[in-house]
């Protein structure tokens, strides 16, 4: 079994998260089921406000990157906790205000921002919207003027860094959909002509470099190329950023052979190198933005399943079938991702048995992994999917007409849901 802290095994020899009972839970709001700590979760959004209140400049605070989880709860959470809300579609941003954040703790981005989301954003009164290029600048340019508005931006560039993580998620290459690159010099030629602009007040710039980084350095790394960047900029329009957004990337470890990140460790790291490197620039230090989803979330979750049968093909694989699949989680099919699994019923038992986990789906290409250890699996047992928090529920569909699962969160040993499970009736409101 995956070792976390809130991942234990109670008297009855059951999976307990977060203190709760999986068996419990599974049989009080059925399965398939996203389980969220939330204990942990305010837990991982209190280490990053501490941690860039401690060691970045003055004004600097993470964003939640809603992207990862979005729902009301979540939301909420991140506003108690201190952190602002970094949201990429109207729906995002409908469902920040419906939980009701702060407009003003809000950085609405995406590459490709429809007129009318961006009118969305200035009538809320949106703190940042990140512009990812220079058509889109003039686009909230000219909606701010119509709204009667001056709308601050940030300039997303990219800064041709390569962190080493997976394709699908590496945004930092000059040769990306996001952003204006920096090394071929569209980036400078972008922020003059923000620096022209009415409406559209440039207050910084948004690089970043992709997810599950590891270790400090691909962020130091940003931070210099970024630093450099604004001096740059400096020196030949005489501007000087007031913000920075480095964005995410923050790793977790989704199996027992992964490294566990030290997300202190690399704070700090960061923070006293930007400090370092505009002090030795004589850059007066721009507020610094991080934008940690994944690391907040995907650890303190779990997705409970129940076993519909268990088949094995002498000399090949043996198949347990559960009741969900990539509708609730994609990221195997779409990319190979890893996890790690156990039966919640037998959770102390050696985990003996190499299965395939096989979706529910008319789809060969339904899995969630393959080799993965298990305890004897039998029909009607509990299987938990660990590191389920992120990408999970945001990313799920409804293939097959399947119904979406609920989430329920588990605060000091007890749970509630905070996502209702949808029905078949929902799956044809919208047919006519």
């Amino acid at each position: 079994m995956l070792k976390q802290s809130n991942l234990t095994v109670n008297a009855a020899g059951h999976l307990a998260i977060g203190g709760a009972d999986a068996l419990d839970l599974a049989a009080q709001y059925g399965t398939p089921l996203y389980v969220l700590d939330e204990d942990m979760v305010r837990a991982r959004m209190a280490l990053f406000a501490a941690g860039m209140a401690r060691w970045f400049p003055a004004g600097s605070r993470p964003l939640y990157a809603s992207k990862a989880l979005c729902c009301k709860a979540l939301c909420a959470w991140a506003g108690e906790e201190g952190l602002g809300l970094d949201v990429v579609s109207a729906g995002e941003l409908h469902t920040a205000l419906a939980a009701g954040a702060d407009p003003e703790s809000l950085c609405f981005h995406g590459n490709a921002k429809t007129a009318d989301a961006i009118r969305r954003a200035i009538d809320a009164g949106v703190g940042l919207i990140v512009a990812d290029g220079t058509e889109e600048l003039e686009r909230i340019d000219r909606l701010a003027r119509q709204a009667g508005v001056r709308q601050k931006v940030l300039l997303r560039v990219t800064p041709g860094i390569d962190p080493h993580t997976f394709k699908a998620v590496n945004t930092g290459v000059v040769d990306v959909k996001f952003g204006v690159p920096i090394p071929t010099g569209q980036a400078l030629e972008a922020a003059k002509l923000a620096l022209g602009l009415e409406n559209a007040v440039l207050e910084g710039f948004h690089c970043h470099i992709g997810s599950q980084v590891f270790r400090s350095g691909p962020f130091r790394m940003e931070a210099e190329v970024m630093a450099s960047f604004l001096d740059q900029v400096r020196r030949q329009t005489g501007y000087t950023a007031r913000v920075l957004d480095l964005g995410g990337g923050f790793a977790v470890a989704y199996t027992p052979s992964d490294p566990q990140p030290d997300l202190e460790g690399m704070l700090r790291d960061t923070g006293r190198h930007l400090t370092e490197l505009f002090t030795g620039m004589g850059y007066p230090a721009p507020a610094i933005l991080m934008e940690p989803g994944r690391s907040i979330v995907a650890d303190a979750g779990v997705t409970l399943y129940t076993v519909q049968n268990v088949k094995s093909v002498p000399g090949g694989s043996t198949y347990v079938a559960l009741d969900g699949g990539m509708t609730d989680n994609p990221r195997y099919a779409l990319y190979g991702a890893k996890y790690s699994a156990a039966v919640a019923d037998r959770a102390a038992m050696p985990e003996d048995t190499a299965v395939t986990l096989a979706g529910c789906c008319c789809e060969s290409g339904d899995l969630i992994g393959e080799n993965i250890p298990l305890q004897a699996p039998r029909t009607g047992d509990t299987v938990a999917v660990f590191v389920t928090g992120a990408y999970n529920y945001s990313m799920a569909s409804n293939y097959n007409r399947v119904p979406r699962p609920p989430i329920a969160a588990v605060r000091g040993g007890t749970g509630r849901l905070i996502v209702r499970r949808e029905t078949v009736d929902d799956l044809i409101m919208y047919d006519l």
